[in-house]
């Protein structure tokens, strides 16, 4: 029945676990471990956990797994496994299938530490990895190889937003058996059509907009039951990255909202993209559906949505780009986004900082770039907010 129930219901309803008491809202199992009856029963657990058995809270928890059960249900996998953070979501699904040897093409367009992991980690560990530009097919095409074991690459990249044609890089992954790893992200699970579109294992910061109220950090990796269960639980489960259950519990609380809270950012931000295109102290404004994106008409193709990000280049560089953020009133600077209040980064100097110039340069990541992540305010406080700033610099 749940599987024929629509996003909202899944969202609100899907893997509750209720306890002799009934509870109405999902119940905080703060607990590291469990009891069991007798010895035998503990060697038995340990030999092969039923579905509904728990060992210790590293390897899952009753408030974990009602989180997982309900991420999948809206993602259309068969499993998740939750983690402490949307980049440990990220280690976990590349370093739980990768050893020495493999081979990895990913696109280049992305979150700083998202890099880092790719370049310094897995290379570090005998990892051959490519970087192309994710938005040229025969790029991929060119990099992909029999042996290749995995594509990875952001749906809609950071800061910059490009898109990735989804369907067309699986094609060319699974023609040579190349699993595809999708940061998802910025699509958030709303407009999300990952898995239809051909990825085998979505990944989220939760700490964006499922928990969207700024409170925690979280993440989690969506695919097969096999992948999760025997690759995915067998690294994390040893390396600590899984999620708290308090954590897991803010989540869940989270997801009841989320449709209701992105598809009105959503909104706002094409608002805003419209209201700021053409504005003479910008050399441009970057979102998914304004027709002066690169990708627009791929965006129209496939999202149900723009999504909650927009970004601005400001003529005048860096210290136009200072001036405009100190202006802003009710736009905090921070680098986190999906919240419910309105956030601006300058990923230049924060969340791409460490990456040469020339590289930069190469991303669009310019020194006037603004990442801006629209919340829940009202769209025309937020239009003149961001016109106000615009008028000091």
């Amino acid at each position: 029945m749940a599987e024929n129930w629509k996003t909202r219901t899944k969202l609100v309803h899907t893997g509750a676990r209720r306890s002799q008491y009934g509870e109405m809202s999902e119940a905080i199992f703060l607990t590291q471990g469990f009891v069991y009856d007798t010895a035998e029963a503990a060697e038995a657990r340990f030999v092969q956990a039923g579905p509904d058995e728990f060992i210790y809270a590293r390897y899952g928890n009753p408030t974990v797994a009602m989180f997982e059960d309900r991420i999948a249900a809206i993602e259309g996998t068969e499993d998740a496994f939750a983690t402490a953070s949307g980049m440990a979501a990220v280690n976990g699904a590349l370093m739980s299938m990768l050893r020495a040897g493999d081979h990895v093409v990913s696109s280049r367009a992305l979150f700083g530490s998202c890099l880092y992991i790719l370049e310094e980690i897995l290379r570090r560990f005998g990892v051959e990895v490519t970087l192309v530009d994710g938005t040229d097919l025969e790029q991929w095409r060119a990099a992909v190889r029999p042996g290749t074991r995995a594509v990875f690459f952001e749906s809609v990249s950071n800061p910059t937003l490009e898109l990735i044609d989804i369907a067309a890089v699986a094609e060319i992954a699974h023609a040579v058996g190349a699993l595809v790893v999708v940061d998802n992200v910025f699509a958030t699970p709303v407009f999300s059509r990952a898995v239809e579109l051909g990825a085998d294992v979505v990944v989220y910061s939760t700490t964006k907009h499922i928990d969207g109220q700024g409170r925690c950090l979280g993440g989690v990796i969506c695919g097969s039951r096999d992948f999760i269960r025997k690759t995915v639980e067998t690294y994390m489960k040893h390396t600590g990255g899984s999620m708290s259950p308090f954590n897991a519990w803010v989540m869940l609380k989270g997801l009841e909202t989320l449709d209701l809270r992105v598809r009105a950012q959503d909104e706002s931000a094409l608002i805003i993209a419209r209201a700021l295109e053409g504005d003479e102290r910008l050399h441009r404004v970057l979102h998914p559906l304004l027709p002066s994106h690169p990708q627009h008409s791929l965006a129209a193709q496939v999202m149900g949505g723009g999504g909650t990000v927009l970004a601005i280049d400001l003529k005048g560089g860096k210290e136009a780009a200072f001036r405009f953020l100190n202006a802003l009133k009710i736009f905090k600077i921070t680098n986190n986004l999906g919240d419910a209040k309105s956030l601006v980064t300058h990923p230049a100097t924060t969340t791409h900082q460490r990456l040469p110039e020339d590289q930069k340069a190469l991303l669009g990541i310019t020194p006037g770039l603004i990442r801006v992540s629209v919340g829940l305010e009202d769209p025309d406080d937020l239009v003149a907010d961001l016109r106000q700033a615009l008028d000091v610099i």
